[in-house]
């Protein structure tokens, strides 16, 4: 008994190291190494293509919508009146207090509305359900600021640039929208809203620097061009 179990150990190890011969001489064949080369070098082309087509595609879309991106000094001075200022929502923090980029955006929509450009307020942000609220802390923050309740109105389905610009088309269409964000987003909304029909004009809200821009710039270049492409199905 013995006997024939060592054999049949003995027996898989020689299959076992026969198997791993062979391995290894596939894996040491030029042939692959070849083969292997030309598929990562086809992989690698490929990403720089993509990469360089996103690039393509967000630095035309900025250049595209850059001129209506206006100071509040530059809309005062101009006597330019809007039927609206939109302002997009953003991260709150767990206790509901608005992030700084919130913060800011709110902030700087009470001051074009103060200026008197503008005697409605909406914002539009993600309440997807009651354990997150983005747009119920902007209205009171805007309130606190000075804003009259009465001025102040909510988008609580504006999950998305896309979906806010979207859902203020259906009551704004001829209207004249004065849009509010930091302006590496502030691209993307007027892009938008000019293909949705909408003249839009933007004020950007970078009251302070925000920790990790670096990421947000990336993440918003793959968003524009997410963006275009969803605006050219539309168009279709």
């Amino acid at each position: 008994m013995k006997k024939t179990l060592r054999e049949a150990f003995s027996a898989f190890g020689a299959k076992c190291r026969d198997a791993a011969g062979r391995l290894w001489r596939v894996l040491s064949s030029p042939r692959l190494h070849k083969a292997l080369l030309t598929v990562l070098c086809f992989l690698l082309a490929t990403l720089i293509l993509i990469g360089a087509s996103a690039l393509a595609i967000s630095a035309s879309l900025c250049a595209k919508v850059s001129p209506r991106i206006r100071t509040l000094e530059q809309l005062a001075a101009s006597g330019e009146a809007f039927d609206l200022i939109l302002v997009l929502g953003c991260r709150v923090h767990p206790d509901g207090r608005p992030s700084d980029m919130l913060y800011d955006r709110v902030a700087t929509a009470m001051s074009v509305y103060s200026a008197g450009l503008a005697d409605t307020l909406l914002m539009s942000g993600d309440n997807r359900d009651r354990y997150y609220n983005e747009v119920g802390p902007m209205r009171e923050l805007a309130i606190e600021l000075g804003a009259d309740p009465e001025a102040v109105f909510t988008d609580p389905y504006g999950l998305s640039t896309y979906e806010s610009v979207e859902h203020l088309l259906k009551s704004c269409k001829g209207k004249r929208v004065l849009i509010v964000t930091q302006e590496y987003h502030l691209y993307r909304a007027l892009y938008i809203a000019e293909k949705s029909g909408l003249e839009a004009y933007g004020v950007a809200a970078d009251l302070r620097s925000y920790s990790n821009q670096w990421k947000r710039d990336l993440r918003e270049i793959l968003a524009r061009c997410k963006d275009v492409f969803l605006c050219a199905a539309d168009e279709h």
